[in-house]
């Protein structure tokens, strides 16, 4: 990456599950392929132990703080949307100039992974009605309503 354009973001990225060990190893995963995204070079992480979640007997959450560096701000809009961080914070530079491509490229890449969410849910809204009426179809009348 050419040092003079790089973007410093923090990110936090929170998970929950079980067992505790398994969190970690995920955490480390995703790190890991943030690290191989091409234009961002992971340069400093901390995962912090799992602890036990509020009210659960068996539940954990854990989080890790990531510093990357990004070629380009577009990148970061990619990796928001692919590993949804529960926070990001640009650290520098104080000012980012885009260009009307740049920004042209920025909402055309929300864009394209709001139109596949959208899809996805679509699916899966139509195939829980046809699960729903296969039960239906298969409980007798007096227990339908």
């Amino acid at each position: 990456m050419n040092s003079d354009k790089q973007i410093s973001v923090r990110m936090i990225i929170e998970i929950a599950g079980r067992p505790p060990e398994h969190l970690t190893e995920t955490l480390n995963n995703l790190i890991k392929k943030i690290d191989e995204e091409k234009g961002v070079s992971v340069e400093d992480k901390i995962i912090h132990e799992p602890v036990l979640m509020k009210d659960q007997k068996d539940f954990y959450t854990s989080f890790a703080e990531v510093e990357i560096k990004i070629e380009e701000i577009s990148i970061l809009t990619g990796l928001a949307l692919k590993y949804m961080p529960a926070h990001l914070e640009i650290i520098e530079p104080e000012l980012i100039a885009f260009t009307n491509a740049g920004w042209n490229d920025l909402f055309n890449e929300v864009l394209r992974r709001l139109h596949h969410y959208d899809e996805v849910a679509r699916v899966i809204q139509t195939e829980k009605m046809i699960l729903e009426n296969k039960l239906k179809s298969l409980l007798p009348k007096e227990k339908q309503n």
